[in-house]
């Protein structure tokens, strides 16, 4: 099983474009395809960046259409599959550029983007077991002993890290450092925090390089385990990258 996980995307299409290029897919048909290689995404597709919704459009493709893609949702994916369902949620952090851009369609394209949206994520597992359980995709990571389960605790590591409940003093909520103690034997890849550089931490790594920040956007090749990046065209805000350790 070859796969390429892919960051956060963050709406930064142009960025996902070079780097599936960069890694062999071809765009012909609309779409990256490879011959004998599949993409997987972390979450947080959307929100920040300049078209989130030409992001939605090819992983809705990839993934429900076509099959050639696997996707499990972030805490971005989250809060917007709420705003499409009509719960009331503030549009802030990031939200305010992708509700921009849905509220500048017209009403028959807004609920293909709605519909295709909300289809997506329904359909997405919480975290996606792939190579027999050799290879884990979580959006924010796992705790070893929450593979297998998908109650609420699990629900809300997954998409939002493991959280204390405290706030550090930018308002972002403070997390513990999971991947330091975790001891399985399954690669764990995942975002959620940017850092710099891809993060190597016993089976598990961060790919999240901030590329909406001004990092980059960085896949993983599974089973090289190699990580290829691209450059961010987004000017550097680099109080948004984590120092942990």
């Amino acid at each position: 099983m070859k796969i390429d996980v892919i960051g956060d995307i963050h709406g930064c299409y142009l960025e996902f474009k070079q780097l599936t290029t960069k890694l062999g897919y071809s765009w012909d048909t609309g779409i990256p395809l490879h011959n004998d290689r599949l993409l997987a995404f972390v979450g947080d597709l959307t929100d920040r960046g300049p078209e989130s919704l030409k992001v939605i459009d090819t992983v809705y493709r990839l993934v429900v259409q076509e099959k050639q893609a696997y996707y499990v949702p972030g805490n971005h994916c989250n809060k917007l599959y709420r705003f499409f369902l009509g719960n009331k949620v503030q549009a802030t952090h990031g939200l305010e550029t992708t509700v921009a851009e849905f509220e500048a369609l017209d009403k028959k394209k807004q609920e293909s983007v709605r519909s295709q949206f909300i289809e997506l994520y329904e359909m997405a597992p919480l975290y996606e077991r792939l190579d027999d359980g050799k290879l884990v995709i979580a959006h924010a990571g796992i705790r070893e002993d929450y593979i297998g389960r998908n109650d609420k605790k699990v629900k809300t590591f997954v998409l939002y890290g493991d959280i204390t409940g405290k706030s550090n003093p930018d308002g972002t909520p403070e997390r513990r450092d999971w991947a330091k103690l975790y001891k399985g034997t399954s690669w764990i890849v995942y975002g959620h925090t940017p850092v710099k550089e891809p993060r190597w931490v016993n089976h598990t790594v961060n790919i999240d390089t901030g590329c909406v920040f001004g990092g980059s956007l960085t896949a993983l090749k599974y089973p090289e385990m190699e990580t290829v990046s691209v450059p961010s065209t987004m000017p550097l805000v680099s109080e948004k990258f984590r120092e942990i350790g």
